[in-house]
């Protein structure tokens, strides 16, 4: 199978107005949903600071998976978005971001 044919998950945007989707490989997905849902869960009822958030999955990843995914900064905000979208994590209000797992 080559990269091309390398099944996608679409992901969409929670915010107003942009109806988009983009398209990253499953298993990039995949791989980042469960290191964002980790780390988020251990911050607890007081939320994981968004901005920090590449830095903390960035170290439980593997040099070969880092290699491969590319900009670790894009795709984890990516994901991130797609899963507020899905219900997965929710921004808590205030500032700054935090997040915390719904489910």
């Amino acid at each position: 199978m080559s990269k091309t044919d390398d099944p996608k998950t679409e992901c969409r945007t929670p915010a107003e107005g942009r109806d988009g989707v983009t398209r990253i490989p499953s298993w990039k997905y995949d791989c980042l949903r469960d290191v964002i849902v980790e780390v988020v869960r251990e911050a607890g009822s007081d939320g994981f600071v968004f901005s920090k958030l590449t830095e903390a999955v960035r170290p439980r990843l593997s040099a070969d998976q880092l290699d491969k995914i590319g900009s670790l900064g894009w795709h984890v905000t990516t994901v991130k978005l797609n899963m507020e979208v899905e219900g997965d994590i929710a921004r808590l209000s205030g500032s700054p971001q935090r997040l915390v797992v719904l489910r």
